[in-house]
């Protein structure tokens, strides 16, 4: 159950990340930065560790049977099958 809550977290953590990537992609603007008083600021690298190591955790998903769909997961039954 815990393990849950944190997959979410993790989850949003790294949505938010992403997004702020985009804007730096798209306009480059850097919100964390902005928001920070810089890039180099203590509060933006500690956002910056966090979003990575949520991004970290999300890479446990792709392994996780409970996070793949129902085609890949019967793909994955009859290949044990064989």
């Amino acid at each position: 159950m815990m393990n849950n809550v944190i997959g979410k977290i993790a989850l949003v953590i790294a949505i938010i990340g992403t997004l702020n990537w985009g804007l730096v992609g798209l306009f480059s603007f850097d919100l964390v930065a902005w928001i920070a008083g810089g890039s180099a600021s203590i509060l933006a690298r500690i956002i910056y560790v966090v979003v990575a190591i949520a991004g970290l955790w999300c890479i446990s998903f792709l392994f996780d049977p409970a996070h793949t769909d129902e085609r890949e997961q019967d793909h994955m039954h009859r290949a044990e099958r064989a």
